[in-house]
């Protein structure tokens, strides 16, 4: 059976280039097709793979730019050349979903969410928090041909699997097409316990709109805890220019040294919306808790000190209140996206800080290690395979 992996692109080391390492290890010769490539940016997992690139990766600046590129990706994508598989596997959040297979390849599209930039996030991207203007008023006249493209090519998937109940569920409303669940996987052994702080918050993050940085910093502004910052991207000069003196920016840090700031951290702040969200589970997995926005994927992750009743339902159904599951908080939830609300949050945090239990807070998070995603995700893959092939799986 010859396989192919695809990816958007490979620019960097994020919750959705964990997974593709993951995978990588799952179908350890097959080639990564994508649409941009930036040596030396992914890990040695990644790297060792034949990396085939689009013809946009020839463009002068697009490593840094490739975001304006947008109405492009559909056709770059479309052209990739995958004849020899049986067997393609994609990674998506924005169009490696959109590849087209031959009538005899299947296609199983693993979705980390339909693609926000022509969806929910529209204006969170191309409004006034966002790209400027002209950058809204040329995707407003793209946006609805690229919706109609992206619910189009779902013609050539063959299965889905979503990183999430909250994904499953639209890619239901968006494409009308079903999905299951895998959870994406976190290095659960390569964390240690943490019962020590030195004082600090800490945010692992993109500089992307929709992570809502600049409010952890607002909140940080105002009552002068110290926060530190991991991270870069295409807010950063905006972040920097609104940040107080009790706000410090780390920049990129390799992994040795993110585990290193979870370990000295008193809390990690998580107010973006996520479609899942791995930083809650390697912040948990050092037996940190997580003060975060209860809404996304934090609700099947998170056990939250002050759940919503009608929430709070909806999240344990699905799946954060796991059989290995402790019986107490994992974290604090907000449930507005603002300054003030991070604020009450973080003091409720602070009056309540004895009820966490750094042990109970990492034991919930083996569930979702690493050994579990690869076992579970063999699983469905070649059961949607066999399925595909109408053959009966061995």
């Amino acid at each position: 059976m010859k396989v192919a992996l695809v990816h958007d692109w490979l620019t960097g080391m994020r919750g959705g280039e964990r997974c593709l390492e993951a995978l990588c290890e799952l179908f350890p010769d097959a080639p990564i097709y994508t649409l941009f490539y930036v040596k030396g940016s992914v890990s040695e997992g990644i790297e060792r793979h034949p990396i085939i690139p689009s013809y946009l990766n020839a463009v002068p600046f697009v490593k840094s730019r490739y975001r304006y590129l947008l109405p492009f990706f559909p056709s770059a994508i479309q052209r990739l050349d995958f004849q020899q598989y049986d067997l393609v596997v994609s990674s998506s959040h924005c169009v490696a979903k959109g590849i087209r297979v031959p009538q005899g390849t299947c296609h199983i599209s693993y979705v980390h969410t339909p693609m926000r930039y022509i969806w929910d996030g529209f204006d969170t991207y191309f409004g006034n928090a966002g790209l400027w203007n002209v950058g809204r008023l040329g995707m407003g006249l793209f946006r609805t041909r690229l919706q109609q493209w992206d619910v189009e090519s779902n013609a050539h998937v063959s299965r889905f699997i979503a990183n999430s109940h909250n994904v499953s569920e639209r890619i239901m409303r968006q494409y009308g097409r079903s999905a299951c669940v895998v959870y994406p996987p976190v290095d659960w052994r390569a964390f240690q316990v943490s019962h020590r702080h030195e004082g600090f918050y800490l945010m692992v993050t993109a500089f992307a709109p929709y992570k809502k940085v600049d409010l952890a910093i607002e909140a940080a502004n105002t009552l002068g805890f110290p926060l530190k910052i991991v991270g870069h991207g295409q807010d950063e000069k905006r972040l920097r220019r609104m940040a107080g003196p009790s706000v410090e920016f780390l920049g990129w840090q390799s992994d040795y040294r993110v585990r290193d700031y979870y370990s000295r951290c008193l809390a990690v702040l998580f107010p973006g919306e996520e479609d899942f969200g791995i930083v809650p589970l390697e912040a948990m997995a050092t037996g940190k808790p997580v003060i975060a926005y209860g809404k996304g994927g934090a609700l099947e992750t998170i056990i939250p000190l002050n759940p919503l009743p009608k929430q709070g339902e909806h999240h344990s159904d699905r799946g954060a209140q796991t059989s290995g599951s402790p019986s107490g908080p994992t974290g604090v939830f907000h449930y507005e996206q603002s300054v003030e609300a991070i604020i009450e949050a973080i003091q409720l945090f602070t009056q309540h800080r004895t009820d966490f239990d750094p042990d109970a807070i990492r034991a919930h998070v083996e569930p979702f290690d690493r050994s579990h995603f690869k076992q579970r995700m063999q699983q469905v893959i070649m059961s949607g395979y066999h399925e595909f092939r109408r053959v009966p799986p061995c």
